[in-house]
């Protein structure tokens, strides 16, 4: 059996999320469908990462086993002219039979934008967090810097009994960077920029977290604890705070789902087979 790895890109806006729910219309489901037509046969995709309902990403990585003969750039024509458009494959590379697209991840990337301006465009609708309130970015950029290293994010998890699996069931984490910037890279666009000025994008506040693996809902915790902090309500000492009483109503709220994209996912060797 081959082993095909995909890198995606999707907008999730239309989407109940990546994992196959019964009698909803999911990005796992959707792939799945388009994978058993161009090989006729059934077979599991396994995603890198299960993002939320309505959140996007430009490169989550999936594979798939299959008997299929076809040369990868022929699965990436297949695919992308099977899939609705609100999902891309950019790559489709066959890789060693033991490739995992999780269980192997090294770190994964996320980003998410806040749009500060007055009126939102139409435009960033679906793909930013609309907040034109006051804001102290100097404290939510120090309180970012607080989540890097190892940590156990208990307080910034989806309520207990949610996890997933047993692997998901431990609290520790590590978060290799978390940082608040004025703008991101271009590779790492998703809407169009926020309006340009001399400073860069004068109406967006990113933020970029990058760690080996995340907590369901995780991210938007974090996102909605730093808000907490621009607005006055949670202190630094708060948050350093937060690891210790492992309690999640102590946090912020969850942020909402469409500013949050998964930007990119590695891998610690090249695990391409270069045959055809």
């Amino acid at each position: 059996m081959r082993n095909i790895k995909l890198t995606l890109g999707y907008d999730g806006t239309e989407f109940n999320g990546w994992q196959i729910q019964p009698g909803r219309r999911t990005i796992q489901g959707t792939l799945l469908e388009v994978v058993e037509r161009v090989t006729d046969s059934r077979t599991i995709v396994h995603g890198a990462g299960r993002t939320d309902a309505g959140v996007h990403a430009l490169g989550q990585v999936a594979n798939f086993h299959t008997a299929s003969r076809l040369p990868p750039s022929e699965f990436r024509r297949a695919f992308n002219a099977l899939l609705p458009p609100a999902i891309r494959v950019v790559e489709a590379e066959e890789v060693e039979p033991r490739f995992h697209s999780r269980w192997d991840a090294l770190a994964k990337t996320y980003q998410y934008r806040i749009f500060r301006g007055p009126i939102r465009g139409p435009f960033h609708r679906f793909y930013t967090f609309h907040y034109p309130f006051p804001l102290d970015a100097d404290a939510i950029a120090q309180a970012a810097r607080l989540f890097e290293g190892v940590h156990d994010f208990s307080s910034f998890a989806a309520a207990a009994g949610t996890e997933r699996d047993g692997r998901e069931a431990n609290p520790l984490r590590e978060i290799f960077r978390s940082e608040l910037v004025r703008c991101p890279s271009p590779s790492f666009s998703f809407a169009p920029p926020a309006r340009p000025g001399p400073s860069g994008c004068e109406d967006e506040m990113i933020y970029i977290v990058r760690g080996k693996s995340f907590l369901r809902h995780m991210v938007r915790k974090l996102v909605g604890t730093l808000l907490e902090v621009g607005r006055g309500r949670l202190s630094l000492d708060d948050v350093r705070g937060l690891f210790d009483v492992r309690d999640r109503a102590r946090s912020g709220p969850t942020a909402p789902p469409q500013g949050l994209c998964l930007i990119s996912v590695e891998y610690p060797e090249p695990w391409r087979i270069d045959a055809g």
